[in-house]
């Protein structure tokens, strides 16, 4: 079978929304090591190497959207698409205490390589996603619930923006009045990074755009997975027309 680096559904949608998980998969291409990152299948399972649930909530808010979705095919660890090309984190070599042996000593050519063959042809399928007019970004992460040596993460849900916080404003309010839920407002990390996905697609075009992170314990399996895509579908419609956008 041919390897292709990002798979699509509902393209024929009609909604504004444009739904990406940029960490959607745990794949390594054949061409990559053999398909081989050199790491044990737990390791390939943790957080390091993909956003555990994230591709599963982003094709069901696609469907209840009725807007399309773009998911990675391949995993971060390969090459990640939510960094600038000029970012030092773009190829990991250490990640939350794991060394990376297939990577360890990875120079320029193999990180062209797998700029070509993964993360470029990603983004301008996103791109082209993202050019349909009045087309707004949700992009769908999830995060372990406590790094190596780190104290746990209280959250169960975070909005990540960067200066344009029109669409994340009225979704944290919203998020804040459900009385269950610890929200993050631009946790458990910032939402800006210089060239990362949202940055290239809707920041430097104007576009509305929200980053939701969701704790990758909630969202493990399918019912989490179902679960918080039907509890976020309608807050986010809720946002867009609060925003008047």
């Amino acid at each position: 079978m041919t390897y292709t680096p990002f798979f699509t559904e509902g393209e024929d949608r009609t909604g504004r929304w444009c739904v990406s998980c940029d960490h959607a998969a745990n794949t390594v291409p054949p061409f990559v090591n053999g398909g081989d990152l050199g790491l044990p299948a737990s390791d390939m399972g943790r957080h390091i190497a993909w956003d555990v649930g994230g591709a599963g909530v982003a094709k069901r808010l696609g469907e209840l959207l009725d807007s399309p979705v773009i998911c990675s095919n391949f995993s971060r660890l390969v090459i990640d698409p939510n960094r600038g090309e000029d970012d030092p984190t773009l190829l990991m070599k250490l990640y939350d205490g794991t060394i990376i042996p297939a990577n360890r000593y990875a120079g320029e050519t193999e990180r062209e390589e797998r700029l070509d063959r993964c993360y470029r042809p990603y983004h301008r399928a996103l791109a082209d996603m993202m050019a349909r007019p009045g087309a707004v970004l949700c992009s769908v992460h999830s995060f372990t619930p406590q790094l190596k040596g780190r104290p746990p993460r209280p959250w169960q849900v975070g909005v990540l923006y960067a200066h344009d916080s029109r669409l994340a404003r009225p979704l944290l309010d919203l998020l804040h009045a459900e009385p269950d839920l610890t929200v993050g407002d631009n946790e458990p990390y910032s939402g800006h990074l210089p060239g990362d996905a949202v940055d290239r697609h809707a920041l430097a075009h104007g576009r509305p755009n929200v980053l939701i992170e969701l704790r990758n314990d909630l969202i493990a399996d399918e019912a989490g997975q179902l679960y918080w895509a039907d509890r976020l579908a309608p807050l986010l419609d809720g946002a867009l027309r609060a925003a008047n956008l």
